[in-house]
């Protein structure tokens, strides 16, 4: 019941909120110009089902718990997150705004692997206070991504484990242009500068909506190799770029379970034409 309502009101923002759907058409454009545009409106609409999902599944976190969260969401290649904790030396969960990624990391925790998760905090301090209260129900933390390198390496040399939404424009100086489906994407540069530095494992994670199960798979990759030169930056923008292919792959086999209403072509390099 409560699925059917979110995605009932994510249908209505669909149709009023013209602005985000043609930022959605755009974006499926560019990274899938051989795609009908009724094959975009069709994956569009998808993605907004899913936020609705997400939306309806967020205000039901206080009912879930050790018995029942089975029914909603199902590790999915867990061995691969427990390889990378056994290094001890901290892991980097590389994520995006997958399926449902607030259910992801907040399942994760009801099984017993609490992480930190980086935030920024909403304007609102009222309902930032509400939402953290959801997310760290089962003992999760959040750290403001203003203490995004010093937390991340206290984090890595405690051993602990850390997700990041590593899919969003960034601005100079904190991203670094890659490729994302083909063109350059400033993203930010700072997982595989930390990865570098600590020698955390940085293990690709995803919380995927799965229709024959009914439920979600929380999907965890093996660890990613780290390209590793002797020229800091060079390795940094490297393992900037093979992380984002690795958040690419997913978009490219899930494309309608991904956010594309954000701008993520938004920074372009200097003297490049807008991409919107």
């Amino acid at each position: 019941m409560a699925r059917a309502v979110g995605v009932a009101l994510a249908r209505v923002v669909y149709l009023v909120h013209g602005k985000l759907r043609r930022v959605g058409m755009r974006n499926l454009e560019i990274a899938f110009p051989d795609m009908t545009e009724a094959e975009r409106k069709t994956t569009l609409k998808r993605v907004f089902d899913g936020m609705g999902r997400q939306l309806a599944e967020f205000a039901l976190f206080p009912r879930l718990n050790k018995n029942n969260v089975a029914d909603i969401a199902v590790h999915d290649g867990l061995e691969n997150f427990l390889s990378a904790q056994q290094r001890g030396k901290g892991v980097l969960l590389l994520t995006g705004h997958f399926g449902s990624w607030e259910l992801g990391s907040f399942a994760h925790s009801i099984y017993g692997y609490p992480i930190k998760i980086v935030v920024r905090d909403l304007d609102n301090p009222l309902i930032n206070n509400f939402v953290k209260r959801y997310r760290t129900m089962h003992g999760n933390s959040t750290f403001d991504n203003r203490e995004f390198a010093r937390g991340l390496i206290s984090s890595m040399r405690a051993g602990d484990t850390v997700g990041i939404l590593m899919d969003t424009n960034m601005t100079p100086p904190q991203g670094v242009f890659v490729d994302f489906f083909g063109h350059l994407a400033a993203t930010a540069s700072g997982m595989a500068r930390v990865a570098l530095k600590t020698d955390a494992a940085v293990v690709p994670a995803f919380t995927l909506w799965d229709e024959e199960l009914g439920k979600y798979r929380i999907r965890f990759e093996p660890a990613l190799e780290l390209e590793r030169t002797g020229d800091s930056e060079a390795d940094a923008v490297e393992n900037t770029a093979r992380f984002t292919k690795a958040l690419e792959s997913c978009v490219r086999a899930y494309p309608d379970q991904w956010i594309w209403v954000h701008r993520r072509w938004k920074t372009r390099p200097v003297g490049g034409e807008s991409m919107y």
